[in-house]
Formats: structure tokens, C-alpha cells, sequence
């Protein structure tokens, strides 16, 4: 049995390409770098299209190499089918005395399978998306629900995963959100200069997809235009050039001027972004696919007034509407009034600056990272640290 306050020996599984950004890489990192600090022993198990995160992850074994990408819904998942993963865990698990496995996405194939299959610790799992991995978990279902018994614990990062994966796995759900870097983001970097003209600049950022809702960003900004020309609207985001062509045609049709697509954005530049905008806009739809939204936060730390649909997984961030300004999905009418609130009266925008800043510390990955050890305690002192006959009666086949 593991005392209390003693350091813990974690395992952190993605079934994700770790050689490829993405929200559970980063979500993984973080957590392992602070666990880290605060003197636990973590390791890492997600398979790798590179060398790369051997490199610069500590702790990281890299299991599977052969990726495939899965289409799952609107996105694409990069995840190891390798026939050397189950010799690969088995010799982890062994040679490492795991006092919790923290499994992330565990419906998706094939690595988390394997492991919760031969843990023989305390697990605990990370539900990330909504929409996206439903058909995952009705695919699957049948099999990774006698997996699924091997959980101790199940976290949610949002009400809005949790009341996707609950359609399909019924439990209980522990709501501990993604984290951002508040710090990172709340550092004073110099603007862009080119934005930097007297005009009243309103960002987007997020991918060309139809879920984002770009194009109702772009109708309220031709009301806006219809009343202040000195208004200008910058998208950042990786984009494909039929994308970007659809996306300029729509400026045509719309008739606005100033429209900058700016592309794919690193960190430090998309708060250089923000910190040049007057406010953002997240403009999605409302079929109920946004998780979290982690945009609002960001913007949020780096002091940018925020607009946003009214859907579940963006008003988790400001239940009470304090820190962000929300309008209803698809409608832009409505958008172009917001927008012209906070243009109109600075004091206004001043208001939900200073909440959102306050709020976005709330959710910083030192924050996050507490909270999840917390429930790592909770589950070692409810389940011991060790299951020496926990494996299922068929597991010798599963390898």
C-alpha cells in the first residue's frame, strides 16, 4: 500500500502519435512535467512515428512505430495496430512497480487495451473529445467494455465528453478540465506591428472546419462593416488552399474588407496574436462538438475580452458570463451586436477582460495537475496500490 504524500510511481498512456501535436500529447506533457517536479517518478507509453519524443520527453517508451491513421468522424487519429505491443507492455509493466496507470482516450485501439489488459495497479482513465470518438466507442464497444471494468476511476475534461462517452459507457465521471499555460499566455509580448494601424481587429482562430464557424463570423462581419469600416478580422489557423479559397470566396460574396488569413501559428505567435486583437470570437456551431474550449481560456489569460457561442463546452469556462460574452450558435445578427458592444463601450470590454484573467488562472496546469494528483490519492486509498490477482481469466490470449 502507497502512504500518503509519498511519491508515486505514474504511467501515462496516450494511443496517440506522440510525434505529432495534438491535445492529448500536450495534455500529457504538462501533467508529467509537473508530476516530475513535485518529486513522483512518471513514465510515459505512447506509440511514435519518430525518435523525437525519446528525446525530449523524459521517462517516454516508445511503443509502436508503424502508425495508422483512423478517420474518426470529422478527425483523423494517428494510433500503433503493431504486433510488438503486448511483449512491449508486458516487459514495461514488469519492469516498472506502477502505483496508478493514467490511461488517456482508452477506447481508442490498440495500446491502451493492452495495458489495462495486464496492469495490475490502479487505473485511471481520461475521456478528452466528444463527438469525434463516439464512433470509436460504439465500434469497440463490446470489447472494451469488459476493459472497461479494469477502471477505478474515469475523468471527464468537460461535461459536454462526459455526457458523450455516458451514452455509451455508463459510471461515474470525475469533471477535471484541460489546463492551460496561464503564465505562458499572460506574458507581455510585443504586438504585430501591421496590426497595429487604429483599427478595431477582432481573431479568430481555430481550423476552416464548419464546425468552428467561421462563416457566421463572417456574415456579422458584414453587418459590423455596414457601420465601422475601421474594423478588421484576422484568422489564424492551419488551413488547406481549397479552404482557404472557400473561405475568400465568402469574403467576396460578404463584400468585407480587411480580412487577413494569417495561417498556422506557433505559441508564442498566437499570443503575439492576441495580445494584438481587441477581442476574440469563437463563432461555433451549435451541434454540441466543442469540448472545453481551451481558445476562450487562452485568450482569457493573455487579457482578450472574449465573444462565444452559447454551447455547453464554452460555458463551462464562465458559468455565470462574467469572464465571456456569449451569443447564440449560428446566428449572426446577434454576433455583430456583441462584437459592437465591446467596440462601443470600452468599459464593457475592461470588465470582461479583468474576469477573464482571473479566470483563466483557475485553470492553470499547476492547478489541473493538483487536482488530478488528488484523485489519485482518493483511488489509492478506496483500491491499494497493487491487484496481485486482478487479470482476467482469459488473459494469457490477449498479448
Amino acid at each position: 500500500m502507497v502512504r500518503q504524500g509519498h511519491p508515486l510511481r505514474i504511467a501515462l498512456v496516450s494511443p496517440y502519435d506522440f510525434a505529432v501535436p495534438g491535445g492529448v500529447t500536450t495534455h500529457i506533457v504538462n501533467l508529467s512535467e509537473r508530476f516530475r517536479d513535485r518529486g513522483h517518478s512518471v513514465h510515459v507509453l505512447a506509440p511514435s512515428s519518430t525518435e523525437e519524443p525519446e528525446d525530449t520527453v523524459e521517462g517516454f517508451h516508445r511503443v509502436g512505430k508503424t502508425i495508422v491513421p483512423l478517420r474518426t468522424n470529422a478527425s483523423i487519429a494517428r494510433v500503433s495496430f503493431s504486433l510488438t505491443l503486448g511483449p512491449q507492455v508486458k516487459r514495461i509493466l514488469a519492469e516498472n512497480d506502477f502505483d496508478i496507470i493514467h490511461l488517456h482516450e482508452p477506447a481508442a485501439p490498440l495500446l491502451p487495451w493492452y495495458v489495462l489488459w495486464h496492469s495490475r495497479c490502479v487505473n485511471v482513465a481520461t475521456f478528452h473529445a466528444s463527438r469525434e470518438t463516439r464512433t470509436v466507442y460504439r465500434t469497440y464497444r463490446p470489447f472494451i467494455k469488459r476493459l472497461f471494468k479494469r477502471l477505478d476511476g474515469k475523468i471527464a475534461v468537460s461535461q459536454t465528453a462526459r455526457n458523450f462517452v455516458w451514452g455509451t459507457f455508463k459510471g461515474d465521471y470525475r469533471i477535471i478540465p484541460n489546463g492551460i499555460d496561464a503564465e505562458g499566455y499572460g506574458r507581455e509580448l510585443p504586438p504585430f506591428e501591421h496590426l497595429r494601424d487604429g483599427k478595431f481587429n477582432v481573431l479568430f482562430v481555430g481550423r476552416l472546419e464548419k464546425r468552428k464557424g467561421l462563416p457566421y463570423l463572417m456574415d456579422a462581419m458584414e453587418v459590423v462593416q455596414k457601420l465601422r469600416r475601421d474594423t478588421r478580422l484576422i484568422v489564424v489557423g492551419a488551413f488547406t488552399e481549397r479552404q482557404l479559397a472557400k473561405a475568400q470566396r465568402r469574403v467576396k460574396r460578404c463584400g468585407l474588407e480587411n480580412v487577413l488569413f494569417e495561417g498556422f501559428a506557433s505559441e508564442e505567435a498566437k499570443i503575439r496574436y492576441l495580445q494584438s486583437a481587441d477581442l476574440l470570437c469563437a463563432p461555433a456551431r451549435g451541434d454540441g462538438r466543442e469540448s472545453q474550449g481551451l481558445v476562450l481560456l487562452e485568450a482569457m489569460a493573455a487579457g482578450t475580452p472574449v465573444v462565444a457561442s452559447d454551447l455547453l463546452g464554452y460555458r463551462t469556462v464562465s458559468p455565470g458570463g462574467s469572464a465571456a460574452l456569449y451569443v447564440p450558435p449560428e446566428d449572426p445578427r446577434a454576433l455583430a451586436r456583441a462584437i459592437m458592444r465591446l467596440m462601443d463601450y470600452p468599459e464593457t470590454a475592461d470588465r470582461y477582460r479583468m474576469a477573464g484573467s482571473r479566470r483563466a488562472l483557475e485553470y492553470s496546469w499547476d492547478v489541473i495537475a493538483e487536482e488530478v494528483m488528488g484523485y489519485y490519492r482518493e483511488l489509492l486509498r478506496r483500491h491499494g496500490s497493487l491487484r496481485p490477482n486482478a487479470s482476467m481469466a482469459s488473459a494469457e490470449t490477449f498479448v
